[in-house]
């Protein structure tokens, strides 16, 4: 005999939990209840969702269950933040951050991937390869198991991996997200952040609302192709085309985040050009100095190289903000915390 396999609810958006339900003949409205116990109160177990009928909780237990994740391993930065590593059940890694933000909210930092297949040359995760996309569970259960322990008051999808080359399931996560009878986020509150996939920036702006960042990192198609790979297949000009189309709110902007590398990016030049890039866009810069990692020739700029490239945009009426760089006693980078952990096995 056969036994049936179980589905993980978590993997389910709002609206195919209610086609789950439908089709043991139960209401609508019981999704909504469902994602309160699920998200809200952190049950697990079927028999504690108390305001369900007994034989409602047996029948669910029979088809399906309700997955969580722990932590494996933590780290904690003098600066409050704490990076997470999580196992999979196959036994593959992935990393979430938590990072203190000025008036005490907290950011939370999710991977959609195992690895990544972007292969930035800036980038530790990159490194890895590609080993697998996350499942709608394994993202929302980041979430999920650093809010049992911490307030997250935002969300960015910035993380191991590229969001938009596991656009579904980053889609289906984003529903969850955002549902009211859940964490109720809203998409003000989440970004996800793309190395540059021209294609699927259009099919995540015509599917969902979500702040976009653009990992952007070079003003010229021979250093960004030197960066970023993604940039042979999508270059500059076609890229900022695409996020000059991207439907915004009336008051949203995309983020560009610019990694600021030594003698690679940083030049008064860039600047200049970065200046013109924009045009058009309604943008908000973040300046961000390499996070020197064992193994990369890249190193971060000085402060008064940073200041001058943030001091050019600024005097030229463009939000441009220099993120602080966060955890730097511990292991920051994205990739680091596993790649240490799996030096040790």
């Amino acid at each position: 005999m056969t036994t049936a396999v179980k589905i993980d609810l978590k993997n389910l958006s709002p609206d195919a939990l209610v086609g789950f339900l439908a089709g043991i003949g139960k209401e609508k409205y019981r999704a909504g209840q469902m994602i309160r116990w699920m998200y809200q109160r952190a049950v697990t177990d079927f028999s504690d969702m108390t305001d369900l009928a007994k034989s409602f909780r047996d029948e669910l237990s029979k088809r399906a269950y309700v997955s969580m994740l722990s932590p494996e391993a933590m780290e904690v930065s003098s600066d409050g933040t704490r990076k997470f590593l999580f196992r999979l059940d196959d036994g593959k890694c992935i990393e979430t951050v938590l990072i203190p933000m000025v008036g005490g909210r907290n950011t939370l930092c999710i991977s959609t991937q195992v690895g990544c297949a972007m292969q930035c040359s800036f980038c530790l995760t990159g490194t890895f390869g590609l080993e697998r996309n996350l499942t709608v569970a394994e993202i929302v259960n980041q979430v999920c198991a650093v809010r049992a322990q911490h307030t997250v008051d935002n969300i960015v999808m910035m993380g191991m991996g590229e969001p938009l080359h596991n656009l579904d399931n980053v889609v289906d996560a984003l529903q969850i997200l955002y549902a009211s009878t859940g964490y109720d986020y809203g998409p003000r509150k989440v970004t996800l952040s793309t190395s540059g996939l021209v294609p699927e920036m259009f099919e995540l702006g015509s599917r969902i609302k979500v702040n976009l960042a653009v990992s952007l990192n070079a003003t010229t198609d021979e250093v960004r192709n030197e960066l970023m790979p993604i940039n042979r297949r999508y270059p500059i000009n076609e890229l900022m085309e695409a996020c000059r189309k991207f439907p915004l709110a009336p008051r949203q902007r995309i983020t560009f985040e610019y990694i600021l590398i030594q003698g690679i990016n940083d030049s008064q030049a860039d600047a200049r050009r970065l200046v013109k890039l924009l045009h058009g866009i309604k943008a908000k810069i973040n300046l961000i100095p390499f996070n020197e990692h064992t193994g990369s020739e890249y190193r971060k700029p000085t402060d008064a190289v940073m200041r001058a490239f943030q001091t050019y945009l600024l005097d030229r009426q463009i939000v441009a903000v220099r993120r602080a760089g966060k955890g730097q006693d511990i292991s920051a980078a994205c990739g680091q915390l596993k790649g240490k952990l799996e030096e040790s096995f």
